[in-house]
């Protein structure tokens, strides 16, 4: 895992985008801007803010990310979310090819509404199934940056978490991880099916998001579903997940052609996540065969360990 500084993220959830800004900085200044900038974000996870039982009020999260950088985020693909599309046949053909163009063509776009943060250093991070978001979407702007001097975007690495990377990887990892907290025996678990195809969350923070997202008056707030599409919002889309057109087997052909030119990465795995384990992570780590630059070490927080976490050279 290879740190790296982080000025401007791009969070790809699961397009429907909004941005908030560095708490230490201002976003751009025209009137169209500030109503985007004002966006609430993601309602969960690194969030700025949290949503209370009651589905109608706010808090500030104090680990949000944009305490210390400018994040956009980015519900993708198209039907997902507050992400629609004009053509409902595109909810049935939704694919990982897809889902990659159009949030290279989404940040290639935004980037022209507000160029200020051209220059910017420009990271892309997600979490579970964007494991095969972030680094495909990441190759695509990787690739179309070659030999271009000033780039649209001033791309740098990207961060993905408790990712879905590897069929083979997360498969043994994550039984692996049931295995050893009692959660299945040993004889089910080689007998299942890969554990991502079934998504968990946590169901409070679910509900409360849907009830939230679901307010017209915050809805009205957040300028989103001007189209007024005929189904409520919420955290996934039975459609887009039924009839998903293509998904790889394996994202480690991409971390290699990414590592060998020179594209910072960072993975990072929570310890309790059953769904996309940090074991899976673990074996994803191992597969890539980096030659370790800093061996596994604990970062405490007081007194307590915070991270326990290695880095590592392309060679």
């Amino acid at each position: 895992m290879i740190r790296i500084p982080v000025v401007v993220v791009v969070v790809v959830l699961v397009g429907f985008f909004c941005c908030t800004g560095s708490s230490s900085e201002s976003l751009p200044g025209d009137q169209e801007a500030d109503r985007i900038v004002r966006l609430p974000g993601a309602a969960e996870e690194l969030r700025p803010f949290r949503i209370r039982p009651d589905g109608k009020t706010l808090y500030l999260n104090p680990y949000a990310w944009n305490n210390l950088a400018n994040v956009l985020f980015l519900e993708s693909p198209a039907g997902v979310g507050f992400s629609y599309t004009n053509t409902t046949a595109d909810l049935y053909t939704a694919g990982d090819n897809r889902t990659a163009e159009d949030a290279y063509a989404f940040l290639v776009n935004w980037l022209e509404r507000f160029p200020r943060y051209k220059p910017r250093d420009f990271n892309i991070a997600g979490e579970s199934y964007a494991g095969h978001y972030v680094p495909q979407l990441s190759r695509i702007v990787y690739e179309r940056n070659k030999g271009i001097h000033n780039p649209t975007i001033n791309f740098k690495g990207f961060l993905v978490g408790n990712a879905v990377t590897d069929d083979y990887h997360d498969y043994i990892g994550t039984f692996e991880y049931w295995w050893t907290h009692g959660t299945a025996s040993l004889r089910s678990s080689l007998r299942g099916h890969y554990p991502w195809m079934s998504r968990a969350y946590d169901p409070c923070t679910e509900r409360y998001s849907t009830v939230y997202f679901n307010r017209p008056e915050v809805q009205k707030a957040l300028h989103a579903n001007v189209t007024k599409i005929p189904y409520p919002w919420k955290t996934c889309s039975d459609i887009v997940g039924t009839y998903w057109a293509d998904s790889p087997l394996s994202m480690l052909p991409i971390y290699q052609e990414l590592i060998a030119g020179g594209i910072n990465i960072w993975v990072f795995s929570g310890d309790a996540d059953a769904v996309v384990p940090v074991t899976a992570t673990g074996y994803l780590i191992n597969a890539l065969k980096l030659p370790t630059l800093v061996n596994w070490y604990a970062w405490y927080d007081n007194g307590k360990v915070g991270v326990v976490g290695a880095r590592y050279t392309r060679g």
